[in-house]
C-alpha cells in the first residue's frame, strides 16, 4: 500500500541553512523611518544588511551605524525607479555576499492633492515609485531565493489602500495594487519555499509624517493618537518587529498575508 509522502519543510531540510542569521538582505528606503528601523532589527539579527535609498549620503550613514553597532552593512544610492541601477546594486550584493534571500521594500512616497488636481506627472510618479519600484526591485532578486529552495519578501503597503484616504487617490491605488501584488507572488511562488507578504503601516510616528504635520496635511500626535484604540502612535520599531518575524523561518506558514501594525486602527 503507497503512503503519502510526508514532505519536510525547507528549514527542516537544511538545519542551520538559509532560514539561519547570516543571510543577505536588502532593504529598500533603508536610510531612515521605517525602512532603517528595520534594517537595525536584521542587523541586530547577524543577517547581512544593503541598505538600498535615493538618498546615498543617508543610506551610507545608516550601513556606517550598523557596522558600529556590530552588524555588516553596505549602503547604495539607488532610484527604485530605475531597473539598471537596480540590477547594479543587487549584483553588487551578491558578488560581495552571495545570493539574496531577504527583501523588504519599504522605499515610498506620498502626495495630498484632491482628485480633480492631480496630475499625470503627479499619477505616474507616484505609481512608478511605490508600485514599480516594487516590481522592479522583486523581480531583481527572486531568482536568488527561487534557485535557493528559500526566500522572504515582505513589501511595506499602506492602511489607505484597506480603508481609502481623501486627497491620496494616487498614493491608495499604488498601496492597494502593491497588497494585490504581493497575494499574487505569494501563490505564485510558494511552491519554491518563498514567502510574501505585506505590512500596511498606520498611525506610525515618521520623519515623512512629521513633515506631512508640519504642512497642515496631518493633524498632531496627540489628535492621531486619541484616534487609534490603544491610544499612542506606533514606531518603526514596531513595523521592524513584526517583519523581522515575517522574515524569520518561524514564519514558514505564512505567506499571502496582510498583517496590519496600526494599534487597532484598521481591523
Amino acid at each position: 500500500m503507497n503512503r503519502p509522502v510526508n514532505r519536510a519543510a525547507p528549514e527542516q531540510v537544511s538545519p542551520g541553512g538559509d532560514g539561519s542569521a547570516g543571510r543577505v538582505a536588502i532593504v529598500t528606503g533603508g536610510a531612515s523611518g521605517m525602512g532603517l528601523s528595520v534594517c537595525r532589527r536584521l542587523a541586530a539579527c547577524g543577517d547581512r544588511v544593503a541598505v538600498f535609498d535615493l538618498d546615498g549620503t543617508a543610506a551610507e550613514r545608516a550601513a556606517e551605524e550598523l557596522r558600529a553597532a556590530g552588524g555588516t552593512a553596505m549602503a547604495f544610492e539607488v532610484d527604485v525607479t530605475d531597473r539598471a541601477l537596480i540590477d547594479e546594486a543587487v549584483g553588487k550584493v551578491r558578488a560581495a555576499w552571495g545570493p539574496v534571500r531577504v527583501l523588504v521594500t519599504s522605499a515610498g512616497v506620498f502626495a495630498f492633492e484632491p482628485f480633480t488636481e492631480i496630475s499625470a506627472e503627479s499619477w505616474r510618479r507616484i505609481l512608478d515609485v511605490n508600485l514599480n519600484g516594487t516590481f522592479h526591485c522583486i523581480q531583481a532578486v527572486i531568482p536568488d531565493m527561487i534557485a535557493a529552495g528559500w526566500g522572504r519578501i515582505v513589501t511595506i503597503s499602506s492602511s489607505s489602500a484597506q480603508r481609502g484616504s481623501p486627497k491620496m487617490v494616487h498614493y491608495t491605488a499604488s498601496k492597494g495594487a502593491v497588497i494585490a501584488m504581493t497575494k499574487a507572488l505569494a501563490r505564485e511562488y510558494a511552491h519554491c519555499g518563498i514567502t510574501v507578504n505585506t505590512i500596511p503601516p498606520s498611525g506610525i510616528d515618521t520623519p515623512m509624517s512629521r513633515v506631512s504635520q508640519a504642512a497642515g496635511q496631518l493633524p498632531d500626535n496627540e489628535t492621531m493618537a486619541r484616534a487609534i484604540p490603544v491610544g499612542y502612535l506606533g514606531s518603526g520599531a514596531d513595523i521592524a518587529a513584526a517583519c523581522v518575524f515575517l522574515c524569520s523561518a518561524e514564519a514558514r506558514f505564512i505567506t499571502g498575508q496582510v498583517i496590519g501594525v496600526n494599534g487597532g486602527a484598521v481591523i
